[in-house]
């Protein structure tokens, strides 16, 4: 059997290089519709995903927590915040449990923007899976891709890190 993107690549192999290359398609299409989604009210998806991120943690969280989250690199996430505090939307509280690594939290100017945001975005949302559903897809359809991701984001999070060097190194084994 010879796979679509190399002649040893299974069939599995090729259905999932397939969602990969659409996952990095999708999410680049996915921050333009972000950026211009929340635009109106001043954000970016990038801005958006932190303020996200605090919201969510309730109390407030630490950078690092934010970026390893979110899957980006603490200095990605640090700039957004001290751009979102120079902003007025992020303010800083202390951390019980660490001394230095403060607790990002949002500010009242910040939940307005987020909440904004998530109005904006349900409408969206909302729209795009109507979309789908007369695409002929189903919510249960929508819910397995989202399985999928999660599985597949799982798999990868724990190769990383119990064995940071084995998908380098699973690379070479095929050249």
């Amino acid at each position: 059997m010879s796979g679509r993107f190399h002649e040893t690549q299974t069939a599995a192999g090729d259905a999932l290089t397939e969602l990969m290359l659409e996952t990095f398609r999708l999410n680049g299409r996915l921050l333009a519709a972000g950026d211009r989604l929340v635009a109106p009210i001043g954000l970016t998806s990038a801005r958006w995903q932190v303020l996200g991120a605090i919201a969510m943690a309730g109390r407030g969280a630490p950078v690092a927590h934010i970026a390893r989250d979110m899957g980006l690199t603490r200095q990605s996430v640090q700039r957004v915040v001290d751009v979102l505090a120079a902003e007025g939307l992020v303010g800083f509280a202390a951390n019980p449990y660490h001394r230095r690594a403060k607790l990002a939290v949002l500010t009242p100017s910040g939940r307005e923007a987020y909440d904004a945001a998530i109005l904006r975005h349900v409408g969206w949302s909302n729209g795009l899976a109507d979309g789908l559903l007369a695409d002929g897809l189903s919510a249960d359809d929508i819910a397995d891709a989202t399985v999928v991701m999660r599985t597949l984001l799982a798999r990868l999070e724990a190769a990383l890190e119990t064995a940071p060097d084995a998908v380098s190194e699973a690379a070479a084994e095929t050249d």
